[in-house]
């Protein structure tokens, strides 16, 4: 059996599989160290859970790591120089790696005989050429401070890319796919065979795609503006474009379905957002396929791209020179192909399972232990 564990700072996400990647049990520990929480640590977390479940047969753990640098390619099998690699890179993600670091420290505790992976959500990115992940600055600069595109979402675009294969009874290295993962979070990116050749989250979660509180692509001059000449702290101005932009600063809610809902009763402002957020899914369509050359698949995936018909038909309308044509029928019923019959490039929907792919990577990098 694999356990898998995504420990956020405020809670921890488990899921138990078989060997055969069935799902034993999962559940969530929540408001982890707060007042009223189910947990005062995370260690306690993890010892509720494991207490709750069957670690008899447990192969090994798998954790969710958000980055990994330019360190780590693949899943990763921890040891004291795997984990003191990970803090040296929690700079890059100050919110995200050190409670993955707590949950590792409190797995190999519990469980000393048990295996333990690593898996990155940057991992599946590195296969991007040098040119699709350097920024045009000062490469002294850069170097020092480890400053590229780096990529997120990484195990979900692997799993969808590699399921959208499956749809079109495929295998993932015959196909050219752009994957969509439309959540509060979300990114674009350009499978060619399998390998991810480009995506539109950078450095951190921030940037491409407009997102429920994330600003996306944004000129660097207005952070210069807003600290210049609105005077706004730079801590102000961060908050501001992480939690405060994005469909949540132009509507005042950042949940797609209220959105939808504003737009249709007339709402000018949930309109506006709703159409900037479509437009900023068409022009890196637009431009992934010239990346790629040729595109097999266009797939969504994630809450908004899963859920919302509405989002999926406004991302590809116009775009019938690429060779995408929507089935309006397929669309609104939530098929898995939502292409019209004679498109020259598919449209899909997959459920994304990133604790999954997490699983599978795990399995694949232990082996037969």
């Amino acid at each position: 059996m694999i356990l898998v564990l995504n420990t956020g700072s405020s809670s921890v996400k488990y899921r138990l599989f078989s060997a055969e990647l069935e799902t034993v049990a999962k559940g969530l520990v929540e408001r982890v160290g707060e007042d009223g929480g189910d947990a005062p640590d995370h260690e306690s977390a993890l010892r509720s859970i494991m207490s709750e479940l069957d670690l008899d047969d447990l192969q090994a753990v798998g954790h969710r790591v958000v980055h990994g640098g330019a360190e780590f390619t693949g899943p990763t099998v921890i040891d004291d120089e795997v984990v003191a690699a990970i803090e040296r890179l929690v700079p890059l993600a100050p919110l995200h790696n050190p409670p993955a670091l707590a949950g590792i420290a409190v797995a190999r505790k519990l469980l000393p005989g048990v295996a333990q992976v690593a898996v990155f959500d940057t991992a599946f990115h590195a296969t991007i050429p040098p040119e699709g992940v350097t920024w045009a600055i000062d490469a002294e600069l850069a170097a020092r401070w480890q400053i590229r595109r780096y990529g997120f979402h990484g195990t979900s675009h692997a799993y969808v890319s590699r399921r959208t294969a499956e749809l079109l009874g495929k295998r993932p290295g015959e196909v050219n796919v752009i994957t969509l993962h439309l959540g509060n979070g979300a990114s674009a990116c350009a499978v060619e065979a399998g390998r991810s050749v480009a995506t539109s989250m950078g450095m951190s979660p921030q940037g491409g795609l407009i997102m429920g509180t994330r600003s996306g692509d944004l000129d660097p001059t207005v952070i210069f503006h807003l600290h210049r000449v609105a005077g706004m702290p730079l801590d102000e101005i961060e908050r501001s474009l992480t939690r405060q932009a994005g469909l949540l600063g132009l509507t005042g809610d950042n949940d797609m379905r209220a959105v939808q809902r504003r737009r249709a009763e007339g709402d000018e402002a949930a309109t506006l957002a709703f159409n900037a957020y479509v437009r900023r899914i068409r022009e890196y369509v637009g431009a992934y396929a010239a990346v790629l050359g040729r595109v097999d698949a266009v797939t969504f995936t994630g809450g908004v791209g899963e859920n919302s018909p509405q989002v999926r038909a406004a991302a590809v309308a116009g775009l019938t020179t690429l060779g995408l044509s929507l089935d309006e029928a397929r669309n609104e019923a939530g098929d898995e192909i939502i292409s019209a019959d004679g498109s020259l490039v598919a449209i899909c929907v997959a459920r994304t399972d990133e604790e999954r792919e997490i699983a599978t990577q795990t399995r694949a990098v232990i082996g037969d232990r």
